[in-house]
């Protein structure tokens, strides 16, 4: 829109000053489209002695609108160094000139000490900017990632396998003039007309038997939103009698919530249900329901459990949400457990309670995995307690410096 300008003349002046009577802005806007890769390399030893400049590439990923690769230099890259490091970039795989980007390469460790050595552009203030790469084959990353001795006894190598992540940010600008119309979106009522659809009981197909009490359903809403309840209602092995369901080992408040989140995609308030508010009733509704997810397959409502487990670990219930997480294939509510458990202020209030009594009767192998994380983490507390002293004892810190000596 162009600005309306009138000329008025100026005392003294025999020019015309040009008055604005309107105004339009832009925003110039920049910022990162960020994207991860995982990338795992697996049979570490036989990749060795595949050369110097050689490597082995991951499958590429696209961030941004370009295309990506993570390169791992087994032997390393630079001849001069003679193979004594590992090296470890970020290349740029499709067309492209000066894509700017910031990037991350995360090696993982794999103790599940979470000590991972990261080289990362995110979150620092860069002297020159975000880093420019000029054609395809462009990369950025580290002829000595890692020195191959250290990394062979390290917990980042694993079974023979590392573990790489690597976070592209691609930086882009974008110019936003103003706009001649304002039309909102409404935020999508899916959810809310599906849970009102199943409250009106209109449609209704299928009831469940549960506990004593009865759940009228649609099948093709529940075949929708479960492959089991698909594989139940519509597939070749499906049960004879579909009009009429009983749902055993799970209570009726569960299933009731159970089935909400089916209709509504979302969970209702526990206390409308459970009539409490109490922290561990809220624990154990989340162990329940997430083992009806996984049961039926309903990935987002599993996750969901177990982030509110991990969030609501406490003395009194870790341990069988352990066992649950053992019993259901949770990587990270299992991992979330044993770190809490093998705190030395938690472990003996912990192995006092009925349910650590259940854990190990339900899942006894995770036994030695607890007593392995215990010793672990007292190896690594004695570890640094011991070097500290050393560093002290010797009156040098851990860059070489001297200073001044606290052992008496």
């Amino acid at each position: 829109m162009d600005a309306t300008r009138v000329c008025s003349e100026v005392p003294g002046s025999s020019k015309p000053r040009p008055t604005v009577t309107s105004l339009t802005e832009s925003t110039s806007r920049t910022e990162t489209i960020n994207g991860s890769h995982e990338f795992k390399i697996s049979g570490y030893s036989l990749a060795k002695g595949m050369g110097i400049g050689k490597y082995v590439a991951s499958d590429t990923f696209m961030v941004g609108g370009y295309s990506w690769a993570v390169y791992f230099y087994p032997d390393g890259k630079s001849p001069e160094d003679n193979s004594v490091y590992v090296s470890l970039f970020i290349a740029l795989a499709s067309e492209g000139a000066d894509v700017r980007a910031l990037f991350e390469l995360t090696l993982v460790d794999q103790s599940g000490n979470e000590r991972h050595k990261v080289h990362s552009h995110f979150g620092r203030t860069l002297e020159s900017g975000p880093y420019t790469l000029k054609y395809r084959g462009s990369m950025w990353g580290y002829k000595r990632f890692f020195k191959r001795t250290l990394l062979e006894s390290s917990d980042y190598l694993k079974d023979n396998c590392l573990l790489v992540r690597c976070c592209v940010g691609v930086v882009k600008s974008h110019t936003e003039g103003p706009r001649s119309y304002n039309i909102p979106v409404p935020v999508s009522d899916l959810g809310h007309q599906f849970g009102k659809l199943l409250e009106s009981g209109k449609g209704v197909d299928v009831t469940f038997q549960v506990d004593g009490e009865t759940f009228p359903a649609h099948t093709l809403v529940l075949a929708a939103r479960s492959p089991v309840f698909r594989a139940q209602l519509f597939g070749p092995l499906k049960n004879q009698n579909t009009k009429r369901i009983d749902i055993e080992d799970m209570e009726a408040p569960i299933f009731k919530m159970f089935l909400h989140f089916i209709y509504w995609d979302e969970l209702p308030d526990m206390e409308d249900i459970m009539g409490t508010d109490l922290k561990c009733a809220s624990t154990l509704v989340a162990q329940h329901l997430l083992a009806a997810a996984d049961r039926y397959a309903l990935e987002r409502l599993r996750t969901i459990c177990e982030s509110n487990l991990c969030e609501g670990i406490s003395i009194n219930t870790v341990a069988t949400t352990l066992a649950l997480a053992e019993q259901h294939h949770c990587f990270q509510l299992k991992a979330a457990c044993l770190k809490f458990i093998a705190l030395p202020q938690n472990l003996k209030a912990v192995m006092e309670t009925d349910g650590f009594e259940y854990l190990k009767e339900s899942c006894p192998g995770l036994l030695s995995e607890l007593l392995e994380y215990v010793a672990r983490l007292s190896e690594h507390s004695l570890t640094s307690t011991g070097l500290r002293k050393e560093l002290y004892a010797d009156g040098g810190d851990v860059n070489g410096r001297r200073v001044k000596q606290r052992l008496h």
